[in-house]
């Protein structure tokens, strides 16, 4: 389950959002983990019978049951750690997604912290990505 502001996120409240930031805090251990995560993901379709063109449909990711990219997070979940979902940033881009997911492990120097399972950040905006970042601030 994914906490946002304390309360439970559901489906019902993505609205115009396309994906988030978020926090993940092994509740056994207290390290904790910062990361990004999109709602929907586009997929390419075969054409249609006659048709030369491929077909695109957006379809949910995993986002409900998501806990991450870490293998040691998810080694640590497979062996019965309790873990936390907190969203810590709604956006309405990729490119914020990535941006905000940079300043919160920035901010909390979670590459450096033996208490984060944060272990690479990797990163690329340009300024053309600037207008959809202003946009979540």
């Amino acid at each position: 389950m994914w906490v946002f502001n304390d309360v439970e996120f559901t489906e019902s409240d993505i609205q115009h959002y396309t994906g988030f930031v978020y926090l993940i805090t092994n509740l056994t251990n207290g390290k904790k983990y910062i990361g990004k995560k999109e709602f929907y993901k586009t997929i390419k379709r075969p054409p249609l019978k006659g048709k030369k063109l491929k077909r695109k449909t957006t379809v949910f990711t995993d986002w409900m049951t998501y806990t991450g990219s870490s293998n040691q997070l998810n080694q640590d979940i497979a062996n019965g750690d309790t873990i936390r979902k907190d969203i810590l940033k709604l956006v309405t881009s990729k490119s914020s997604a990535t941006y905000y997911e940079l300043k919160y492990q920035m901010q909390s120097d979670a590459l450096f912290r033996d208490d984060y399972y944060n272990q690479i950040i990797n990163v690329r905006i340009n300024n053309v990505c600037v207008n959809n970042i202003l946009k979540d601030k």
